[in-house]
């Protein structure tokens, strides 16, 4: 399917024009976009087409003698609902009956072509038809014809036949062939075709044209990063720029080596049935045209926490995502975001945090909280003091540590990871606090954050 290409051209400047008359070439090229058609609703095709409008006279329904010309069609029509056509009596009042339920979409049930260039967005792959014609009286010999893209940054030639030339166009004739280009880079474009022949006099002419279009964005990508302890939440925003709904195959968060991701999607209704067949006919995401919006919301961890993983030092990079679409009758479409940053937190050398805590306590009975102390630098730390901080507060701690009243551990290697139980006791009933948990870099003299404060439930025996 094409269309013509016009509304993207540039029309040359005088002065080229005049030149290119003077040159007067034999050759000129012709470039159409090869485009899929579309499905344009039409309101008249309510009327739908009538076989009477075909085979009877103008004044067959108006004459006085109506009947004859319902005698002659009646083997011919067969309205699907006997009660819409009086016999004997044809008339135009029964035309805005729907006679199909289709018929309310006011499709004419014809494909319509572009009529103009229209708009090239990014992701797309430009695909044009190009015709380069003799319209003189002489035929032109041992043609080299060249196609190539031309942006901001680079050239990428599409077509040359230096290598094997068309041996001869006869006048009127021409010589057509099809170029693709995946569309990667945005703003002006131009579509270079050259022509090197010889003429009827045995000249050689070089026939040099352009054709511009221009390149726009079909999307927007805005997202939201918020880090909640150790887990790093990645909402992402997609904004269709286009005039034609976005049908989204596939939008995939490629994380980065230290990170794994998880999407995050809303409970299904009880009502819906799950089944392989539905997981494989999946309807895609709509995003509709002139500003629909979709969102989408990614869970990360560090890939180290997993038991067995390498050590890695985290970076800003999340990741980036993949794309694909599809729009007028599945026309397909792709893009890839650039790298995705975290909000910039402030590095700790050690982490100290909570691993486990015992579901049920005692009051005045010891109990283990199990404690993970990480390096998290590329060098040995070390010795650490784990103590309880005094209360910065009048009120009484009413959990302890029970026994020695701080725990020395040991060094701990690059990037290592040391498991500790801190031996406490509750002292009253109810919902209570550990808090004040700090440890104490022995050979730096250094004093870390507290470890954010535990909630328990102490019961009674």
């Amino acid at each position: 399917m094409a269309s013509p290409y016009a509304g993207g051209v540039q029309s040359p400047s005088p002065a080229a024009a005049a030149q290119q008359q003077q040159q007067n070439h034999s050759l000129a090229f012709r470039v159409m976009r090869l485009s899929r058609p579309s499905l344009q609703p039409d309101p008249a095709a309510l009327l739908r087409f009538d076989p009477r409008d075909v085979f009877l006279p103008e004044d067959a329904l108006t004459g006085t003698d109506a009947s004859a010309a319902a005698d002659f069609l009646h083997g011919l029509l067969h309205p699907p609902d006997p009660t819409a056509t009086v016999a004997g009596e044809f008339t135009f009042r029964d035309r805005f009956l729907l006679r199909d339920p289709a018929d309310a979409l006011a499709l004419p049930g014809l494909l319509v072509l572009p009529q103009s260039f229209g708009a090239i967005y990014l992701g797309e792959t430009f695909c044009s038809y190009i015709s380069i014609n003799n319209s003189s009286s002489f035929e032109a010999r041992d043609v080299v014809i060249k196609a190539e893209i031309q942006t901001e940054r680079q050239r990428i030639l599409l077509l040359d036949t230096s290598k094997s030339p068309v041996e001869s166009i006869r006048s009127g004739g021409r010589y057509d062939f099809i170029v693709e280009h995946d569309v990667k880079e945005l703003g002006a474009h131009t579509l270079v075709c050259t022509a090197l022949y010889n003429d009827g006099d045995g000249e050689r002419k070089y026939l040099p044209q352009f054709f511009k279009f221009s390149v726009s964005n079909p999307l927007s990508v805005r997202t939201k990063v918020r880090t909640i302890k150790d887990i790093t939440y990645l909402e992402a925003c997609i904004e269709n720029h286009t005039k034609s709904n976005l049908y989204m195959d596939q939008v995939d968060f490629e994380p980065a080596q230290q990170w794994k991701a998880t999407k995050l999607e809303a409970d299904e209704h009880p009502s819906a049935v799950k089944s392989e067949i539905g997981n494989l006919c999946k309807q895609p995401v709509l995003i509709r045209a002139g500003g629909g919006i979709y969102n989408y919301l990614y869970q990360l961890r560090s890939s180290s926490d997993e038991a067995g993983q390498p050590k890695f030092e985290l970076s800003s990079i999340l990741g980036k995502f993949q794309i694909t679409w599809r729009t007028n009758l599945g026309e397909p479409g792709r893009l890839q975001t650039q790298n995705i940053h975290s909000t910039p937190t402030a590095s700790k050398d050690v982490d100290l945090r909570a691993v486990k805590v015992p579901p049920i306590i005692y009051a005045e009975r010891p109990f283990m909280v199990n404690l993970c102390l990480t390096n998290q630098t590329d060098k040995t730390v070390g010795p650490f003091e784990v103590f309880l901080a005094p209360s910065m507060t009048s009120e009484e701690r009413v959990v302890l540590v029970n026994g020695l009243q701080k725990l020395i551990l040991p060094l701990v290697e690059a990037f290592e990871s040391i498991k500790f139980d801190l031996s406490m006791v509750a002292t009253q009933l109810g919902v209570q606090k550990i808090s004040g948990i700090t440890m104490y870099a022995v050979q730096e003299k250094k004093y870390y954050e507290p470890l954010p404060d535990i909630e328990i439930f102490v019961d009674a025996e």
